[in-house]
Order: structure tokens, then sequence, then C-alpha cells
């Protein structure tokens, strides 16, 4: 791990100013899950690391405007033991999916919305796009674990955020503060990852100097959803493909769906043939079985990873039927 600086801030404002006082790169510590393997292995190499777990302002759910605002730095074990969450049943089978509970007592939802991929290329120094030689490594090498949808362009790596699609799903909004102290956006987290085409681009729209601080979750009693991941192992393991939905029912049929696939693209994918199918049906294992073809008709999987598309056609239509609580059974 090659020397940094190391600051500490205890505001907002605090942090704003030391990641835009200095030169060079800054990095951002949270729960520090994925920036120190990366700093170890030489892949980010940053002049300033920020630390801001001590933000009080960023952690923790508190009402707000008919919905939830979740701190970035909400722990995974804090917004499991939320009784504010209970509704957001989404949220919390991720929760339960991640089977390590140091991750769950260090990760935080904003670092894992800005998660850098897994791709083995990238975190072996071929940076997002795998590139060597003007050549694609994905295309010619192993790409067993890379995207099936969005992968015409130079990117194939696959979103590594597990709370995206389940937030997606609940048309959550994230607060995007910086570079100066008094700039605030909020913008609708389906908008806030982006894939990228040059080296200089990010996996978000973040832009130097900028912080996720909260997140925030419309509160629906009436919206049933879930989420179901594909695991190949019972321990920690990030899933093979992922699958979020929300869905209103009025007399037994679907009035509104949303449908998201994880782990499938450069960026979180909204199904919107796969609610489509479910729009005025009643939900049965057949038409979840529908809607999981749809969902996947427009794959594109690479030479090694065909079998990932049979994996996300399953995620959807479990997703759907364990939102209504018909997965017992369910294949």
């Amino acid at each position: 791990m090659r020397p940094f600086e190391y600051a500490s801030p205890e505001t907002e404002i605090e942090a704003l100013e030391l990641m835009t006082d200095g030169s060079g790169d800054t990095a951002l510590l949270a729960g520090g899950t994925d920036l120190i393997g990366l700093m170890q292995r030489d892949v980010l190499q940053p002049n300033r690391v920020v630390n801001v777990k001590n933000i009080e302002s960023m952690r923790g759910v508190v009402p707000a405007d008919d919905g939830l605002l979740i701190g970035a730095l909400t722990t995974l074990e804090d917004l499991q033991d939320e009784p504010l969450a209970a509704q957001h049943r989404s949220l919390l089978h991720v929760v339960d999916g991640v089977r390590a509970i140091q991750i769950q007592s260090m990760g935080t939802v904003g670092g894992d919305l800005c998660h850098l991929p897994n791709c083995w290329y990238f975190r072996n120094g071929y940076g997002l796009l795998a590139m060597q030689d003007g050549e694609s490594l994905v295309e010619t090498g192993d790409n067993r674990y890379h995207a099936i949808f969005a992968n015409q362009g130079p990117a194939k790596f696959v979103s590594a955020s597990r709370f995206a699609p389940p937030l997606i799903a609940w048309e959550a909004r994230v607060r995007v503060i910086g570079p100066r102290p008094q700039d605030e956006e909020w913008l609708p987290l389906e908008y806030f990852f982006q894939t990228p085409r040059t080296d200089r681009q990010g996996v978000t729209v973040l832009k130097p100097g900028q912080l996720i601080s909260h997140v925030w979750v419309p509160l629906a009693q009436e919206t049933r959803s879930a989420t179901y991941d594909v695991m190949q192992l019972e321990g920690l393991d990030w899933p093979l493909a992922s699958a979020s939905v929300c869905l209103d029912l009025e007399g037994g049929t679907v009035k509104k769906a949303k449908i998201v696939l994880g782990h499938v693209a450069p960026v979180p994918w909204v199904s919107q043939a796969a609610a489509d199918v479910l729009l005025g049906q009643s939900v049965s294992e057949a038409t979840a079985d529908l809607a999981g073809e749809a969902a996947v008709a427009s794959a594109s999987p690479l030479s090694d990873n065909e079998y990932r598309v049979r994996m996300a056609r399953t995620a959807v239509k479990r997703a759907i039927l364990k939102a209504t609580d018909q997965l017992e059974g369910g294949l």
C-alpha cells in the first residue's frame, strides 16, 4: 500500500472541504470493506483518504416526506435492526443474503451503492474496461461472471451493488452533495449509475468532490417487495444474478410493478418488459414464469456466461413469488 494523507472530518462540510482542498485523487473511507483491498492491490492510489465514519448526520434512519431517510453511513446491521424499515422487505432480504457478520456490522448502504466492480480484470489492474493492447480481455478471455445485458460496448463488468436493485424498484432518490458546501441535488437512484465508455469515466455520475449523504425511500404500506439472489455458495459470496420487485395489487391483480435485475449488466437493469407482463394479471407461478422469460428475452450472453441467463430468469420468477408469499414450491 502506498503512503497517503489521512483526514477524519466530523461534518459534511468538513468532508467536502477535505475532498476538494488538495492535489491528486481523494478516496472516501466508510466501512472500508472495498477500499482497503483495492488500495492493497494498488488498483486505487489515492493521495488522501477521507474517513467519513464520524459524520453523525449521515447515519441512521428517520421518517421524512412520506418516506424514510437513510444515512449513507447506516450499516447493514443498523438497517436490519431498524423497526421503521420493516415494511421494506426487499432491503432486509439483501442484508439477510450477506452471510458475514463482519460485513453486516461494517458495510454501509452508501458504500454498497458505490462499490466498484468485482471483475477480476479490473481488480488485477486492467481498468474498468479491461483492455490490453486495444483488445477486450473479457471478450477473448474468461467471462463467466460478466454482463449478459448492455455488453455491446467496451464495459462488460456487472454492477456490484446489492442494494441498488431493491432501492431502484422502490423508486428511491439519492442526495448528492458537493463539491461546494452549498451544492445539493436529489437524484433518482436509477439515474445515479452509468456505463463508462472510456477509462476516464466511473460507474456512477459522481464528480470529483461529490459524495452520497442520504438515500430517501418512499413509504407504501400496500406495496409487496422482495429480493431474490442466486448464490453459488452458502457463505460470504456475491450473487450470480439477483432480482428485486415492488408490486402494488388491487383486487388480486397487479396495478403497478417495477422489476430490477442485479449483477447482470454494468448498471442495475430495469426490466420494463417483465413488469408489463404482470400488469392487470394475478400473480401465480405461471405469470411469474412469463415475467422471467420476458426479463431475459433481450439478453446477449458472452461466450462463457449463457448460464447466467437462466439464473436471471429464475431470480425474477422467484422474487415475484417471494413478494406475494408464494415462493414455497415455486420452481
